[in-house]
This record gives structure tokens, C-alpha cells and sequence, in this order.
């Protein structure tokens, strides 16, 4: 999935297990790895295997949730693709 971090105080790493909000759903979600960091206009990869991402950084990353959840592509269905990332604190 491609982040955009708007508003985080920290650092964000692997391992890194926030609430993911989509539509009605409120799952608990790990970030497995963070492939790439990307320019938020281009797409275009800024940085191979980042060690950890910040706020104002975009990235390409694998969040795998710790329940079952459906979520349509974001290619076949903007509106439904979308999600939301808070942390529980």
C-alpha cells in the first residue's frame, strides 16, 4: 500500500503495529516491511529499503492486519481503496 505520513511524533519502522480505519472496520495492522520511500507527486522511489519513515514522507509499504478485512483495489475503486492509519495511544 502507498502512506502518506501526515502527523506522526515518531519514527515509523518495521514491526510498527498501529489501528487501521477503513470504512466501518477498526483493525489492528502491522507494517511488515517498508519496501520504498516514493515522491508524493511522481510515485517515483526515493529511497530502496528505508530503515524507518517520518512525518511528510510517502512510502510504499506491506501492512498485514491481525484480523480478517476486505478492501476493494484502490485501481478498481478509488473511494472503497482508501484507509486511514492512527495509532492506538
Amino acid at each position: 500500500a502507498q502512506v502518506i505520513v501526515f502527523n506522526h511524533p515518531g519514527q515509523i519502522q518495521n514491526g510498527y503495529t498501529p489501528v487501521l480505519d477503513c470504512h466501518t472496520a477498526h483493525i489492528a495492522c502491522r507494517f511488515d516491511k517498508i519496501r520504498s520511500k516514493v515522491d508524493k507527486r511522481t510515485g517515483a522511489v526515493t529511497e530502496a529499503d528505508p530503515q524507518f519513515i517520518k512525518s511528510q514522507d510517502a512510502a510504499m509499504v506491506e501492512i498485514k492486519p491481525t484480523k480478517p478485512m476486505v478492501v476493494e483495489t484502490f485501481s478498481g475503486y478509488a473511494p472503497l481503496g482508501r484507509f486511514a492509519v492512527r495509532d492506538s495511544k
